[in-house]
């Protein structure tokens, strides 16, 4: 691996220290760190490349934050299978791989091709208007249906695979993967998919009616959830971070991706250490 692409989380400090630490490492190792200009001028470094670049040409990823930045990174290389490395220097950091003072020794563990990679599942969401796309997008941890900030309960109209399932009455849905299913999806008393099942969870957040339940459907399916109240507020939102206004009678469309997210992993760390350690499970 030649070339590293840096996606770094500007507003965190731990991040912006490391990255300035990394960039003459990587040099002094024979590589090239490629930058986009918001990072380079965080590096004090000049950029030679547009973010779109590091999807295109990099041989690998490096993110440097948390698991927001981590999501960002999946969906810049949807489509291309380069592997990603995250860096803890955010907050929980369910997606990343290793802590700041590991990160030279993790690179040198891939250099050295001692890793593995993690396919996750990824999400395609389109939004139909009137038979008409209004939006498409990606997403790694899940896509959300809900209601607006100062609206009522929305009304969603729920079918998989052109079968009615049912009319949900609440505060939204979330369709999450495994791997979003330690997020938004756990918060709203969804269930925890280890990352390797091939399956979605429909999570209700705040059902009216309180029979609405989680529920885990095959990843080969149609999903579709219908707008049917006149809401004005309500919004279709892709990983927290891509969006769009939803009107009535619209319909959101998720099914999963063809293209997988590649997870750079170390053997001596496993799914369920990970999972005990950021839930601290076992302790008094």
């Amino acid at each position: 691996m030649k070339r590293i692409g840096i996606i770094v989380k500007p507003e965190s400090p731990d991040a912006q220290a490391l990255l300035k630490e990394l960039v003459p490492w990587l040099q002094a190792r024979g590589k090239e760190p490629m930058l986009d200009p918001p990072t380079a001028a965080l590096a004090g470094e000049t950029a030679s490349y547009q973010k779109k670049d590091l999807a295109t040409l990099a041989d690998m990823l490096v993110v440097l934050g948390g698991d927001g930045t981590m999501l960002a990174a999946a969906r810049l290389v949807e489509g291309r299978p380069i592997p990603i490395l995250g860096v803890n220097a955010g907050g929980l950091g369910f997606l990343t791989a290793v802590t700041r003072e590991a990160a030279c020794t993790a690179l040198e563990r891939v250099f050295s091709k001692s890793f593995s990679e993690e396919e996750r599942l990824m999400l395609r969401v389109r939004v139909m208007r009137r038979g008409e796309e209004v939006i498409a997008a990606a997403a790694l941890n899940d896509a959300v249906v809900s209601k607006g900030a100062l609206s009522h309960m929305v009304q969603l109209e729920i079918s998989i695979n052109g079968q009615f399932v049912t009319r949900l009455r609440g505060d939204g849905l979330i369709v999450s993967t495994p791997t979003g299913s330690t997020a938004y999806s756990m918060a709203a008393g969804g269930p925890i998919l280890n990352p390797s099942v091939h399956a979605l969870i429909l999570t209700p957040i705040c059902p009216h009616t309180l029979t609405n339940r989680p529920i885990v459907i095959p990843q080969d399916v149609l999903l579709e959830v219908v707008l049917v109240s006149k809401d004005q507020g309500a919004a279709a939102t892709f990983d927290g971070q891509v969006g769009i206004a939803l009107q009535p009678g619209d319909t959101v469309e998720i099914r999963a991706s063809n293209n997988k997210t590649r997870l750079i992993r170390f053997p001596d760390r496993s799914y369920y250490d990970m999972l005990s350690n950021k839930l601290k499970w076992g302790e008094s």
